[in-house]
């Protein structure tokens, strides 16, 4: 067995369609936090849960992913979504707002959120399209970010978590079903640490 978990076979890939990134259990029988990796086959959860007992998840984590990102601003948050998607969505509609949102919280069972906004404007009605990232990615590795920056970027042609969606997340970030999976390894060390409420 390896040091760490590492990606599942394709038939486990995707929790069942009614799991959310967030479950609302709160921990595992072993009392763990492992609510972030509801949906996962139980010989997955025993080697998260081993790392854990031998304190070794933050290390793995920190050895897999060591480089920290330089998109701290809204501004450079604006700029890095809006060249992902000029690399891969050209056609799609325009953006009008990109930010970091401390109000995205894991309450609301989401890291991101993508908004359509209808406004008045003169005697018609206009949709603008917004993307909303949780604050907490400021500090997170960067491949999170750029993970949680496709899947919020996949929403502009994919309103549901479907195949489609998956396989666009796939074409613009080929380790997608990884870095999510690993993703959910990091909140469940915040969480382990004290970092996370909610």
């Amino acid at each position: 067995m390896s040091d760490a978990p590492s990606r599942r076979p394709a038939a486990a890939r995707r929790p069942a369609a009614s799991s959310t990134l967030f479950s609302p259990a709160d921990a595992d029988p072993a009392g763990l936090p492992l609510k972030y990796l509801a949906g996962y086959p139980e010989p997955l959860l025993e080697q998260v849960r081993s790392l854990i007992a031998q304190d070794r998840l933050a290390a793995m984590l920190a050895r897999r992913y060591p480089e920290a990102h330089a998109v701290r601003t809204d501004r450079a948050l604006w700029d890095y979504v809006q060249e992902l998607k000029a690399q891969y969505l050209r056609s799609s509609a325009p953006l009008s707002k990109v930010q970091y949102d401390p109000q995205v919280r894991l309450l609301q069972q989401a890291l991101g959120t993508h908004r359509m906004v209808s406004r008045v404007q003169g005697g018609r009605l206009k949709a603008k399209r917004e993307i909303r990232i949780a604050s907490l990615f400021r500090e997170a590795p960067a491949p999170f970010l750029r993970m949680i920056t496709v899947h919020e970027l996949a929403h502009l042609r994919h309103l549901e978590h479907d195949k489609a969606f998956y396989q666009l997340c796939t074409h613009m970030e080929p380790d997608y079903h990884q870095l999510e999976f690993d993703l959910r390894l990091y909140l469940t060390q915040l969480a382990l640490e004290g970092r996370l409420s909610g």
